[in-house]
């Protein structure tokens, strides 16, 4: 692949608690040179709610070496308060692109799913319901022409403001139009039991539609079982509100099984010619471990590092957080990617 990726969340807002707290620069600056000179990545997706959040941490990215892919993820807002968001955002990524950053810009993240006025339903949870219900079909199938139709008017604004190649981070069932995209993308690259079987072919498939492909988002969570639900295996977390509190049973933490998904996955993406592909994710800081099994956030993470809540950790004893056993197989991948690609 060209493009070794890892996502990096400055802060998902929901309700005013955010998953990135405390958000200090001065971290944030140390996180983008683990990222770029330990991990070897050589792009990493910039994600989160709050514009100002995204620049620091994309203008951090960018000094340590990354192509930086600014992605606004965004929960609750309305098409009017989106275009406005994704105007300011547009604007501060040309002001990485005329300082010789790398930059990629994806108006937004799933925008059907966490925000209104595309599914049926004025919260969340109305609108997951909604893949449950008899009206599936007639609702999900309103969807494409709702959100191209706002895609349109936000790449209008985008090219107004930025001049650099854009890309968004789909869904399957939003049946994106991408002929005013450079790269195609998708958050949907989860393998599970369910699509194992076929997970190289529907890559294969998603790439063959013409553009360069991205996956701007795969992983597994760090418990045994986790593989087989791919992207749902963070739903094992009781919640009061926007905060959870505790696991839903007993789990066995198991490292192995998360790098030994990333891996695989990755394969899959070589072999089927994906340009561009990140991790998902660097950290869940909203997830930290904890010795009380039930109390064990850190299982429900897809982070390659374990965030610490109470200490420093031991590998990097500036940071409250420890590598897992993916992040050091993702760190060798990733070496040995930069090296092959050095070779004259």
């Amino acid at each position: 692949m060209r493009g070794n990726g890892i996502t990096y969340d400055t802060g998902f807002f929901n309700g005013g608690v955010s998953t990135h707290e405390p958000f200090d620069p001065v971290v944030v600056r140390r996180e983008m040179r683990v990222i770029h000179d330990d991990l070897h990545c050589n792009a990493v997706r910039v994600t989160g709610g709050d514009p100002h959040r995204l620049e620091m941490a994309a203008t951090h990215a960018a000094e340590a070496g990354l192509e930086v892919w600014f992605c606004p993820f965004t929960f609750e807002l309305t098409s009017d308060e989106l275009l406005a968001l994704v105007d300011d955002c547009a604007q501060r990524a040309q002001r990485l692109l005329t300082q010789d950053a790398k930059v990629v810009f994806l108006p937004g993240s799933e925008l059907s799913l966490f925000n209104k006025g595309f599914i049926p339903g004025d919260v969340l949870s109305d609108r997951l319901g909604v893949f449950a219900s008899p009206d599936r079909a007639r609702a999900l199938g309103e969807v494409p022409g709702r959100i191209n139709d706002f895609l349109g008017r936000a790449v209008d604004v985008v090219k107004a403001r930025f001049r650099g190649k854009i890309s968004y981070a789909s869904l399957p069932f939003e049946r994106v139009d991408w002929g005013q995209f450079d790269y195609i993308a998708t958050d949907a690259a989860y393998r599970s039991i369910e699509r194992a079987d076929r997970y190289p072919s529907d890559i294969r498939a998603f790439v063959a539609q013409g553009k360069p492909a991205a996956i701007t988002e795969f992983g597994c969570c760090t418990y045994r079982g986790a593989a087989d639900r791919g992207g749902h295996g963070d739903q094992i977390i009781e919640w009061e509100g926007a905060t959870p509190v505790r696991l839903t049973g007993d789990y066995v933490p198991d490292e192995a099984e998360q790098a030994r998904y990333v891996m695989e996955s990755l394969d899959v993406f070589n072999a089927e010619g994906i340009d561009t592909a990140f991790v998902n994710t660097f950290a869940c800081f909203h997830l930290p471990h904890q010795t009380d099994p039930r109390l064990d956030l850190d299982l429900a993470s897809y982070g390659v590092v374990r965030v610490l809540k109470d200490r420093l950790g031991r590998a990097y004893p500036d940071m409250h957080w420890e590598p897992k056993a993916a992040f050091f197989a993702l760190a060798d991948r990733y070496r040995r990617d930069a090296l092959k690609e050095s070779e004259p």
